[in-house]
């Protein structure tokens, strides 16, 4: 009675105040599935003998089907509470991680052939992205309701922490695999898959104690996806979703290769895997507070506009590796590590403006909605993009030398200017925000921020910096 009692007396603000912290904490128990789990998904069925055209489709079809099933959450949001509907979704999602466990154990014990595993790693990694994915709209409509007015820098200070757990859980796995990689590498696998199943066990628990504003359905906030697309060209979140769309075919072309290309092709082991990996996650970490607080006085357009035309170099220098191979291993590893250094601040930037752009341009009684056909769309052209990668990493004759795998970097790297290039310059800001002016903007923020950036290079590396002392100050 006494808690129930403590409870009624919060105001209604103090309660989204602690559902904001509370969705930090599920964040982070949320990214321990990430990073042992999500993220060793292609390493997991190479080591069952996957083939290109089955990874494409290991990272492409869970998406689509997820992102179409999300049709049928905008149904259940009228009928059950938000909660219960996440909270199903991730409980379920979490028990998925068992089963896909038993497949690397039937594989290994020769009751399943590699067709056969590899197979049953997409049937059931697919239902473990649709749980995630139906559970999405529910949880964007919840977040968007207990939000304060400075979207841009809650986000990055959440997803500053997640980053983190997803970079310590990175490390682990990778040490994990490459203990047992001369041993028997299912049961590093077994390892950390668990870790993910209760990473997610626990952030369904935290759900449940997580505030949740009363949602009221508005019959006339409700349209479908059809209407949606119609309209998409005539409005500005209609072409924002266009080009994202288009980005993520455009992205996944080469997407789910880059791993294909070090485990198989450069023949790297699972250590050296996990620093190239890494190496993005360091500089996501590092940079999520710069790109939260200038999204918050500079807009998030102003953003797109400047990563937009860096994350097309990306694959672009990655089909340059070869060159760096034939220097040496060592050139090779520490050329990728500064290249995903860089994509990590380019990408950083993206995907935060991204995320943050959806919540400032869409009210809350359209938020389930608009990230439904939000999600729908990039997750089309995630399928697409896939598809065609997957067929030119699987041809046997590519043009200009290259070989299948660096045609896909190419490719992906020129339809990602051409989107960027089309689409950026009839985005429109959707908030207030102060003049933007390289010099002056970039001298001010370097400023606020070189104390930021320093604090987090000191926290990451664990060395404190020595304080030096000027005589003529004192």
């Amino acid at each position: 009675m006494q808690k129930e009692d403590a409870s009624q007396v919060l105001t209604e603000e103090q309660k989204k105040e602690q559902a904001r912290k509370i969705s930090v904490k599920e964040g982070s128990f949320t990214s321990l599935m990430d990073g042992f789990g999500l993220r060793y998904i292609t390493p997991f069925a190479l080591a069952v003998g996957a083939t290109n055209s089955q990874i494409a489709f290991l990272s492409s079809l869970p998406g689509l089907l997820g992102n179409f099933a999300q049709l049928g959450t905008l149904k259940l949001i009228r009928k059950f509470p938000r909660k219960k509907i996440v909270l199903i979704s991730v409980m379920f999602q979490s028990i998925l991680w068992l089963p896909l466990i038993l497949i690397g154990w039937l594989y290994m014990t020769n009751v399943l052939t590699t067709l056969r595993a590899s197979v049953a790693i997409i049937a059931v990694y697919t239902l473990i992205v649709l749980a995630g994915a139906i559970s999405s709209p529910a949880w964007s409509s919840w977040m968007k309701d207990i939000l304060s007015s400075e979207n841009g820098r809650y986000f990055s200070r959440r997803n500053e922490i997640i980053t983190g757990v997803v970079l310590a859980s990175l490390l682990v796995s990778g040490f994990i695999l490459r203990y047992f990689q001369d041993k028997n590498v299912f049961i590093g696998f077994t390892i950390i898959f668990s870790i993910a199943f209760l990473g997610r066990t626990i952030a369904a628990h935290l759900f449940t104690k997580k505030y949740e504003p009363k949602y009221v359905y508005n019959e006339k906030s409700a349209f479908g996806l059809l209407d949606f697309v119609k309209r998409s060209t005539s409005n500005n979140f209609g072409r924002f979703v266009l080009f994202i769309a288009i980005v993520s075919f455009a992205t996944t072309i080469a997407g789910p290769f880059f791993a294909v290309y070090m485990l198989k092709d450069l023949g790297m082991d699972y250590l050296s895997y996990t620093f190239v990996v890494i190496s993005p996650i360091v500089s996501t970490l590092v940079f999520l507070p710069v790109w939260g607080k200038f999204s918050d006085v500079h807009g998030n357009v102003k953003i797109l506009r400047i990563t937009g035309y860096l994350i097309p170099l990306v694959p672009l220098l990655w089909a340059l590796s070869p060159v760096f191979l034939s220097i040496s291993y060592t050139s090779l590893i520490f050329y990728l590590f500064l290249l995903e250094i860089f994509s990590g601040f380019a990408w950083a930037g993206f995907n935060h403006a991204t995320a943050t752009f959806i919540y400032d341009a869409v009210s809350k009684e359209k938020m389930p909605y608009c990230i439904t056909y939000f999600n729908i769309l990039s997750g089309i052209g995630l399928f697409a993009g896939a598809m065609l990668g997957g067929y030119l990493a699987s041809m046997s004759q590519t043009p200009f030398g290259l070989t299948p795998i660096l045609l896909t970097f190419v490719v992906s790297g020129i339809l990602r200017i051409v989107a960027v290039t089309i689409f950026l310059p009839i985005i429109k800001e959707v908030k207030p925000i102060k003049p933007f002016h390289f010099t002056q903007s970039f001298k001010h923020h370097f400023e606020e921020d070189k104390a930021m950036l320093t604090t987090q290079f000191w926290r990451l590396t664990g060395f404190k910096p020595l304080k030096l002392h000027h005589p003529a100050t004192h």
